[in-house]
């Protein structure tokens, strides 16, 4: 070891890898070890996290467990949704968003408790470990940052198991066989990755999905629902006014009854290789496609041109783990000044698996009956107009077509 390190903040999710980290931290540096474990509405029961980190020894005091759920839905995952951002044209993100919540949340605690170092689980062939460092580093760009899975030799799961008992951490029975797959997940989607998915041409088999029914038995009725937004966030389901992270949970349980927002990708990771994933974002998906719904009227069409051309890249920035960029932030804050009159309402219809929009309205629509209209327009339109823009437009097709291309 180089750097003496007196305290460290560890992302701590109560779980294998995390518990044997703790105690690795412990022994290697020789550290008082702060845990950090987030709510993002996981699903999972957190205060088991907090006696297993009483047990490694950490005082109570330096156990922190965080519901950062609202914090979560309405500062990453609704000004995402502004921007439209698909990872790749498909995936929503929903791991990629809760990173940099995590490290500003860590890099908060260690400066609260004196820390000098953070660590978090993430493996040295992922996304994670760059989104999570970058986070870091953008906050505090002295902190030093400690990734045990590029320094130990715990190189296999057995590896993992055989440390535990030796320092009687607790392994529960289902992760003494080889796992099946990994899971990530919080509010917004669950991610499943390895083992059994990692051959490409292999169908996700049944049990890996979690949190939606199989379009297939979903209710054989659609059901209409309606969103309601304002300045481009969404503040109502069928009229109800709801706080974000209550409106995603509620869309949530909407898009698993209806078998909505499963997703098998194979996407190209930031440090080079391409992995498989499948995700499930059950209100999410119908949340992106709501909001899309509401700009088809309130937004203007350069504005909206101009948007879809900056979403994969602003889309890319978030993957990557760029939130705390300047880049980001600039985007950002177009995309903000864009969403100042997109509000209405939208109406859907769940399907099986679909999401159709069927309706939307808005004070600020810029659709006009009376101009689009099939009937007489009273001269609202003026239809002779476009032989001139037609022939300005043409004009340099004319002239290379006489050329001869």
């Amino acid at each position: 070891m180089t750097d003496k390190i007196n305290r460290v903040v560890l992302a701590y999710s109560g779980g294998l890898d995390t518990s044997v980290i703790l105690k690795w931290l412990q022994q290697t540096y020789q550290c008082e070890v702060v845990t950090f474990t987030a709510d993002l509405g996981q699903g999972e029961e957190l205060e088991p996290a907090r006696r297993k980190a009483e047990m490694a020894g950490v005082k109570p005091e330096h156990i922190f467990i965080d519901d950062l759920k609202e914090e979560f839905v309405r500062d990453f995952v609704f000004p995402m949704m502004r921007a439209n951002a698909l990872y790749e044209g498909l995936y929503l993100l929903g791991t990629s968003i809760a990173r940099p919540l995590i490290a500003k949340r860590q890099i908060e605690i260690a400066k609260m408790v004196g820390a000098d170092a953070v660590s978090h689980g993430a493996t040295g062939k992922g996304n994670d470990q760059v989104r999570f460092e970058l986070g870091y580093y953008a906050l505090n760009p002295d902190i030093k940052v400690i990734a045990p899975w590029r320094e130990w030799d715990l190189t296999s799961r057995t590896r993992l198991i055989e440390f535990a008992e030796q320092h009687q951490i607790p392994v529960a029975k289902d992760k003494r066989g080889e796992a099946p797959f990994s899971t990530d997940a919080n509010l917004l989607h669950t991610s499943s990755e390895g083992k059994v998915l990692e051959d490409p041409w292999d169908e996700v088999p049944d049990y890996v999905y979690s949190r939606t029914v199989n379009p297939e038995d979903a209710p054989d009725a659609p059901e209409t629902i309606t969103i309601d937004f304002e300045r481009g966030d969404g503040v109502a389901l069928n009229g109800e006014s709801m706080s974000p992270a209550t409106l995603l949970a509620a869309l949530n349980e909407l898009g698993r009854k209806h078998g909505i927002g499963r997703l098998d990708l194979v996407e190209n990771r930031f440090v080079g290789m391409k992995s498989r994933g499948m995700y499930e974002t059950p209100g999410g998906t119908i949340y992106h496609l709501a909001h899309r719904g509401i700009e088809q009227i309130t937004l203007d069409r350069g504005a909206a041109h101009l948007k879809d051309e900056l979403a994969p890249r602003y889309a890319e920035l978030i993957y990557n783990g760029f939130w705390f960029a300047p880049e980001r932030e600039m985007l950002q804050a177009a995309i903000d000044h864009s969403q100042e009159k997109v509000t209405g309402t939208v109406r859907l219809k769940l399907y099986k698996g679909n999401v159709i929009v069927t309706g939307r309205k808005s004070p600020y629509t810029l659709y006009s009956e009376k101009v689009v209209t099939f009937e007489d327009d009273q001269g609202a339109y003026d239809q002779r107009d476009a032989a001139g823009f037609i022939k300005l437009n043409a004009l340099r097709l004319r002239l290379l077509g006489r050329r001869g291309g």
